[in-house]
């Protein structure tokens, strides 16, 4: 599978899940814009993905999914306002990836504990692992 397909199938996910509120804060759209230059996508290429819709690919290994909520999750908290959809749908998106519900809620739970919604790595990784013990 092409990298740069990847890169725009996450990116496109994550687009789709920032609008759930009915509404791209600003904030939002900058903490989209900082996950595509990171994936080294040009802002062109960038702007054009609001207006596409691609079937998502899906992510084969657990560790990129994991990734992928916890940039979700980072995005759901970047506007400052927690809407109701977005934790619904926050959840859902982590079940239909084949995360466990237990260490998904657990780690939006620590996200709305810690200052800026922001957990190490390390805390994220471990969260998860508990749960195949």
């Amino acid at each position: 599978m092409d990298k740069f397909e990847e890169k725009r199938s996450l990116l496109l996910e994550m687009i789709a899940f920032s609008a759930v509120d009915g509404r791209l804060h600003k904030k939002e759209y900058d903490f989209l814009f900082n996950i595509a230059n990171e994936l080294n996508l040009e802002k062109g290429g960038f702007n054009d993905l609001f207006h596409l819709e691609l079937p998502q690919l899906p992510i084969k290994s657990e560790f990129q999914r994991i990734l992928q909520f916890y940039r979700l999750a980072l995005l759901m908290y970047s506007d400052g306002i927690l809407h109701q959809k977005e934790s619904v749908t926050i959840l859902q998106i982590a079940i239909k990836m084949g995360l466990n519900p237990i260490a998904t809620k657990r780690i939006l739970k620590l996200m709305d504990e810690a200052p800026n919604a922001i957990i190490s790595p390390d805390v994220l990784l471990n969260v998860f692992k508990e749960q195949h013990n």
